[in-house]
Formats: C-alpha cells, sequence, structure tokens
C-alpha cells in the first residue's frame, strides 16, 4: 500500500499547486491514502471550513494541522463536527476537535495521529507519553497501519521523536518548518521517517513569505505586513510504502515538483 503525504499547503498558491499535484500524484503513484497538512492554508495563517472542504475535495482523506490551526476562529466549529481535520492532540482537552482519526484503507485498518512538539514551542503535554497513552488505548488496538505528523521546530526533537516511535508506527513525518530535509529513511522496526516533508507552496520567499517583508522583520524586530509570496511554487512532500499484513514501512519517497502553469 502506498499512502502520500502533502507537505504544508501554504495560502492560495499552496492550494493551487495542491489541485494539480494530487491529480498527478494519482496517476503516478495511485495511493490507497493521502494526508495534506493544510494548517497554514488560509493566507499562511491557519484553515478555514471552505479551505478545508476544498482540500478534501481535491483528494485528502485525512488533514493534519499545528499550531496555526488556531489562527481562523472559524474553523473551531469544523474540528469538532470534521473527525477528518486533526489539531495535535496533545493540547489541553478543553479545545475543540481531536489529533486521532481511525478509519480504513482499501479495508485495511489505519490511523493518523497529530502531535506538536514543544522545543521552541508551546509547553504542551509531552508528545512522546501522548504518544504512548494513544498507542496503549483501546482506540488503537487495532490499527494495522499508523502515520504520525509531527509538528514540531527542532531537528533534535524530531529525530529524537522518530526513534521513540521507531517500531511501533508506520511512519513519522515531520512538519512546521517548510524546509525539506534530505533524511528520508526507513527505521529499525519498519518506520518511514523524514525530518521535514517540506511545504506545498511557495519557496521564493522566506518560508512561504514575501521576502522583503520577512527581512524588514529581521533587521527592524517589529511586526509587519504578512504577505504571501508567488514565486517557485511547488508541490512536496512524501510516498510511504507499507506492507499491509505487517504496517511495517518498506520505503519512503520524497517528491518535490513545480507548478506547471500554462503562461
Amino acid at each position: 500500500m502506498k499512502i502520500l503525504f502533502v507537505a504544508d499547503v501554504f495560502g492560495r498558491p499552496g492550494r493551487r499547486v495542491l489541485a494539480e499535484g494530487l491529480a498527478r500524484a494519482r496517476k503516478r503513484h495511485a495511493p490507497a491514502f493521502t494526508v495534506v497538512n493544510g494548517e497554514n492554508a488560509a493566507g499562511g495563517l491557519g484553515i478555514t471550513p471552505k479551505i478545508a472542504r476544498g482540500i478534501f475535495d481535491a483528494g485528502a482523506d485525512v488533514i493534519t494541522s499545528g499550531n496555526h490551526v488556531w489562527d481562523k476562529r472559524e474553523i473551531y466549529d469544523t474540528l469538532d463536527s470534521e473527525p477528518r481535520l486533526l489539531r495535535p492532540d496533545n493540547y489541553p482537552s478543553e479545545n475543540p476537535g481531536s489529533g486521532v482519526w481511525t478509519g480504513e484503507a482499501d479495508g485495511i485498518p489505519i490511523a493518523v495521529i497529530n502531535l506538536e512538539g514543544r522545543v521552541f514551542m508551546r509547553d504542551l503535554e509531552c508528545p512522546f507519553r501522548r504518544l504512548d497513552t494513544l498507542l496503549d488505548s483501546d482506540r488503537l488496538a487495532d490499527r494495522r497501519i499508523v502515520l504520525v505528523d509531527f509538528h514540531a521546530e527542532a531537528t533534535a526533537e524530531k529525530i529524537g521523536f522518530g526513534r521513540y516511535a521507531a517500531g511501533r508506527v508506520s511512519a513519522v513525518i515531520g512538519t512546521h518548518t517548510h524546509v525539506p530535509s534530505a533524511d528520508a529513511r526507513v527505521l529499525d522496526g519498519g518506520t518511514a521517517y523524514v525530518t521535514d516533508a517540506g511545504m506545498t507552496g511557495p519557496h521564493g520567499g522566506v518560508i512561504g513569505v514575501v521576502a522583503e517583508r520577512a527581512i524588514e522583520r529581521f533587521l527592524k524586530l517589529t511586526p509587519n505586513r504578512f504577505d504571501v509570496a508567488e514565486e517557485d511554487v511547488r508541490f512536496q512532500g512524501v510516498v510511504v510504502t507499507v506492507e499491509e499484513e505487517s504496517g511495517r514501512a518498506t520505503a519512503i519517497e520524497r517528491f518535490d515538483e513545480p507548478e506547471r502553469r500554462e503562461r
């Protein structure tokens, strides 16, 4: 079985390249299941109900997120009503939504877990211990394939989490930094891993933002307008191959495709 994971969709350019990229990916890889990180899909900050529907319509089975999922308050009700839209599960339980989805792909029990790191981010429940709790729960007892979107800043925390989860989940896919890492591999025990899957969006700026705006903030150290870049729009992520019987990953392959717009 092949699972397609699409890296953080950023703004309108990311949504545009997502639609065409998923159409090509279905022909090329024939994935049985598709996960899209959509936390930056609304202008680079958050996601709205309308945008979430568009991502599902484009072919996503589950949408994961991260720290920016809270930026658009209109998504809060959707987090409660749409189980396929996840927020990091290690936020306090009083928040709307869940960080776990369970279902089937080609008749195989599958689960998606969304967790957020703590280093340089928020003081959340420990994602390592939260993973232990989830994997020991009845909810995941019969899940043969488990994929984790680990949304974190620090590479060391991501790598440590991957090693901690090795042999217990099918894949740990790092998100958040918007810069694809070159360390995609299958860890001992059959866990596919990559520190960061990259960004589906404009790479001509600074992690999605117009370069001049980002540089101005570094120089002045004060807030300024947040403008989404438009140049070098790319469709990025990974394809994970998993044994259906064991849930062990046998391969992980990065993809990085430029937008194919008619000029």
